[in-house]
Order: structure tokens, then C-alpha cells, then sequence
């Protein structure tokens, strides 16, 4: 039996375009902070970075829904779960809907996500 592969054009397909949008709008918060890989499944886009994946997302017709994993947990009405996953990180499950939700404190958790994936998180005394 062959394994069906996802693509990032799998998730998008048939999307609101208002989803699509703010999912493209997630790529360049991501895009800003380095370098990175896709890894794409059936659940969801995860953004890796050179240790870990960092961040997810999955498109939806309400918006965009994912996750970002950091090392403290943050209370904000677009965290919609925090949850530990290990004794250093943190993983908190968000949803946005409106573009001006992907804000500048919205990019500063990405850049914090994105240096998790990076692996700088090994080296703090947390």
C-alpha cells in the first residue's frame, strides 16, 4: 500500500481565502527569524528548525489554528491551551482569525518558538 504524501498545497486546497492569507502571513513571521524546513503531515504544517520542529498550523474555515512551543507559558486570548512538554518548554495551542492578530507580540512568540527550534533552549540553565 502506498503512503500518501501532504503537501503544504494540500492544506491550502479549498481553503477560505481568508485562512490562506493568514496562513501566508504566519510564513513570513516564521521566514523573518531564519532559515527553516516544512514537515508536513495529515494534522498539520510544522515549521523545524535545525534541533526540533518549532511551531505548527493548520488552515480551517474559521482561520488558522496551530502551536508554538516556548519555554514560558503566556496567557493571551489567541492561546487557547498551555500545556508543559517537557520540564523546559512549553507548548500553547492558538487560534487567530484577523490578520491584526498576527502582531508584533504574536512575531515576538514566533521568534522565541523559532530559537527553541534552533536548540538554544539546550543551553539555558532552566
Amino acid at each position: 500500500m502506498e503512503q500518501r504524501i501532504w503537501t503544504v498545497d494540500d492544506h491550502l486546497a479549498g481553503k477560505p481565502d481568508a485562512s490562506v492569507d493568514l496562513y501566508h502571513r504566519l510564513v513570513r513571521l516564521v521566514e523573518a527569524c531564519g532559515p527553516f524546513t516544512y514537515a508536513v503531515a495529515k494534522s498539520a504544517i510544522t515549521f523545524k528548525g535545525s534541533r526540533r520542529g518549532f511551531a505548527g498550523a493548520k488552515l480551517d474555515a474559521r482561520g488558522l489554528r496551530g502551536y508554538f512551543d516556548l519555554q514560558r507559558a503566556v496567557e493571551d486570548p489567541r492561546v487557547t491551551n498551555v500545556s508543559p512538554y517537557t520540564k523546559r518548554l512549553y507548548v500553547h495551542a492558538f487560534r487567530v482569525s484577523d490578520p491584526a492578530e498576527l502582531d508584533e507580540t504574536f512575531a515576538g512568540w514566533i521568534r522565541e518558538a523559532y530559537d527553541v527550534g534552533q536548540g538554544r533552549h539546550l543551553s539555558n540553565d532552566s
